[in-house]
């Protein structure tokens, strides 16, 4: 496969690790959610780092996402909320989703200052015998940015003791350098 074979196949196989690990595992991301994090000569610079998938048009679920985390300061309730809009039709379209993944980290992050200084990074993801190989475009997004909005509001469904500043990250893998592999 390559280019956008390859970038669709990725954002299926994605949509549907999410499906699982919504509807199964109550939202706790699974290891293909969780990529090792290399530099582009090959230096480990992280064992796994959760990443998220962001819609083309996020608004809507952004909107919802906020509304809940801010509706209520009881944070089961946000996160049950968060979890049924999520285990519905969210990953049900993978086309619906852009190919530049996103992670969110405390300012001040060693990783997120690693991954801004170098010139981009490898993204290694692995789940259900299928492997993936992503050279990756790396850049800090800023807060008001529909990228930035939706991860931050994603990930407070989750942790509602985050941090209101954080840093996210955008990483845009390189398709044409990109390599996947089915294991046996």
């Amino acid at each position: 496969m390559a280019g956008e074979e390859l970038r669709d196949h990725f954002l299926g196989w994605q949509c549907r690790i999410r499906q699982i690990a919504m509807r199964k595992d109550q939202g706790r991301p699974s290891s293909g959610m969780r990529p090792r994090v290399l530099t582009l000569d090959g230096r480990d610079l992280s064992p796994a780092m959760t990443v998220l998938l962001v819609p083309l048009a996020p608004e809507e679920s952004t909107g919802f996402f906020r509304f809940q985390a801010q509706k209520t300061r009881d944070p089961k309730q946000t996160y049950e909320k968060g979890l049924e809009y999520l285990q519905s039709t969210h990953f049900q379209h993978p086309k619906s989703f852009s190919d530049e993944l996103t992670a969110l980290f405390s300012t001040g992050s060693a990783i997120a200052e690693s991954l801004l200084a170098a010139d981009g990074c490898v993204l290694e993801f692995d789940q259900f015998n299928q492997r993936y190989h992503l050279p990756c475009g790396v850049r800090s997004l800023a807060p008001g940015e529909p990228a930035f909005e939706a991860s931050y509001w994603h990930n407070r469904l989750f942790n509602p003791a985050m941090p209101s500043k954080v840093t996210v990250l955008g990483l845009r893998p390189v398709w044409a350098s990109a390599q996947a592999e089915s294991a046996p």
